[in-house]
């Protein structure tokens, strides 16, 4: 949020909203925003930094006030926990199970609540978030694979004419991200884990992949099953961004909010790139004065080509 400041003969001392005790770190704040009849909040957290620029121009002095959403509040307090290591080396294509004997070590790191659910989640190929949910004041947290079966927003239209509501829009495609994953079984066999199986599927054609890693561990004692789950999670979480667009458009036009972490259309482009895309960020720029409210966002999905025969505006 940035405001204009000024100090009077009343505030000689301090600017007066520097002493507003509303805006103090660590504050919670909620903006939301008025589409219809309904308030609905874009932004719930906590005030972590003022940014103070003073001017001589009379009127340009500006505060800079930013936060986070309320995840930072896991962020604040570290926490022992135990992870057991292997030995590490050169693993060959299928070795040998590990002796009996050879015992593995235990390291005890610190680190917070959400770094450690947040390393979860990457291991994963899932996601975590807290966002506001329904009305000011509630919110929800999500751990798990991207969240594609709600409904579409209403489509982004691009080289239509009259019926254009983005502002801009590009894309690209590059084939370098998608990961093969192998891993090592209790027995010692070797596993390789390359095929994309997120559902729904948003593109229809879906490369293969061309990388290979393998899976990373922590210690023993993981199961096959559980191996296999997270190889498959890295394998589909590589493909996020096979196909990106980014874009800005006009709130007003659009005549709604566009949400992250969400499915949204995109018509006009052509076969290759219309379709279902993922929202994976949403930028708000709101000028009170000018009356204006631009969206900045970025879409990303796993291929090529739209699964579905007509778009609805």
């Amino acid at each position: 949020m940035v405001f204009q400041i000024g100090r009077g003969l009343a505030d000689r001392r301090d600017f007066a909203l520097l002493e507003e005790t509303a805006l103090r770190p660590f504050n919670r704040v909620v903006l939301s925003v008025l589409f219809g009849i309904t308030p609905l909040p874009i932004m719930d957290g906590i005030i972590t930094k003022h940014q103070l620029a003073p001017s001589d121009v009379p009127g340009q002095s500006k505060l800079t006030v930013t936060g986070e959403d309320l995840s930072v509040l896991m962020d604040l307090e570290y926490a022992p926990r135990m992870r057991m290591l292997l030995p590490r080396g050169e693993l060959p294509e299928n070795p040998a199970p590990l002796p009996v004997t050879e015992q593995s070590e235990s390291q005890t790191v610190s680190e917070t609540d959400l770094s450690y659910i947040k390393k979860l989640a990457l291991e994963n190929g899932y996601v975590f978030y807290i966002e506001p949910f329904g009305v000011p004041m509630n919110n929800i947290a999500y751990w798990g694979p991207q969240e594609r079966r709600l409904p579409p927003q209403p489509a982004l239209s691009v080289n239509m004419g009259p019926g254009t509501n983005v502002e801009t829009m590009s894309f690209s495609y590059g084939e370098l991200s998608p990961t093969r994953i192998r891993y090592y079984k209790a027995d010692g066999s070797a596993v390789t884990v390359d095929r994309y199986a997120r559902t729904p599927r948003l593109a229809a054609r879906v490369p293969d992949p061309q990388k290979l890693d393998y899976l990373s561990t922590d210690g023993d004692g993981e199961s096959d099953e559980t191996k296999q789950a997270r190889a498959q999670g890295l394998v589909n979480k590589s493909y996020d961004n096979v196909v990106t667009a980014e874009g800005t458009l006009d709130a007003l036009r659009y005549g709604r909010i566009l949400m992250p972490r969400r499915p949204v259309d995109v018509r006009g482009a052509g076969d290759s790139f219309d379709g279902t895309f993922y929202v994976k960020s949403v930028t708000h720029t709101i000028d009170v004065m000018k009356g204006q409210y631009k969206q900045k966002f970025s879409l990303s999905r796993e291929g090529l080509g739209t699964t579905m025969p007509l778009v609805m505006p």
